[in-house]
């Protein structure tokens, strides 16, 4: 019995590592992933040595961090994968995937990198560009997508959306809305001119400044 409970984590663990991943969550959003990690242990009020006894390595950390946006990522290409219009689809997991990176910055940058030692992040991950490429490929078979799309274009596209720099996370989402619908447009095989979404103030354009 004593043996079993020992193996039990006791609250006040539990709340520590909560108390992490809360920390972690906020700071890679806001800052990205080269947050140090005694910045982390900082912001959740605990010493790096706990920091550390349940999080060896950033890329752990990241992996359990991120584990709710990946699911989300997941469901988001699921949802194109099931439209019956692959074009339709396309556009929606576009649309979507660049809010839910724009909402998270740290997010983009765990999903475009190598995490060799987070196989979770990285099956899951995986998971979502091979769906992508699935749908991308029905979309090339309807006449809907440019013939010469690749994967590597939804990574630059990714890497391009995650440089908008706004001065709140609403302007950055508002941003990327725009940017998505002129990706469409350059995705499409015979692009539309259609309506774009509102312009956002951004932090680099000075008010009076116009085309």
């Amino acid at each position: 019995m004593t043996s079993r409970l020992s193996r039990i984590p006791r609250s006040d663990a539990l709340d520590n590592r909560e108390r992490i991943l809360e920390a972690a969550r906020a700071l890679f959003a806001t800052e990205g992933l080269n947050v140090p990690l005694r910045e982390v242990a900082r912001r959740a009020d605990v010493g790096p040595a706990t920091l550390y006894r349940h999080f060896p390595t950033k890329e752990i950390l990241a992996t359990e961090a991120f584990a709710d946006q990946m699911r989300v990522c997941h469901d988001v290409v699921d949802g194109g994968l099931a439209d019956p219009d692959p074009w339709h689809g396309f556009c929606s997991v576009i649309e979507r995937i660049c809010e839910l990176h724009a909402r998270d910055r740290g997010f983009t940058a765990a999903f475009v990198s190598t995490f060799p030692r987070a196989v979770d992040f990285t099956a899951g991950r995986d998971y979502a560009l091979r769906a992508i490429a699935e749908l991308a490929g029905r979309a090339k078979e309807a006449g809907n997508l440019r013939h010469d799309f690749v994967l590597d274009d939804l990574v630059l596209m990714l890497m391009a959306n995650n440089g908008i720099q706004a001065t709140s996370t609403a302007a950055r989402v508002a941003a990327s809305r725009r940017f998505a619908a002129f990706v469409i447009q350059a995705f499409q095989a015979a692009p539309e001119q259609a309506p774009l979404p509102p312009v956002a103030r951004l932090a680099l354009v000075l008010p009076g400044m116009t085309l």
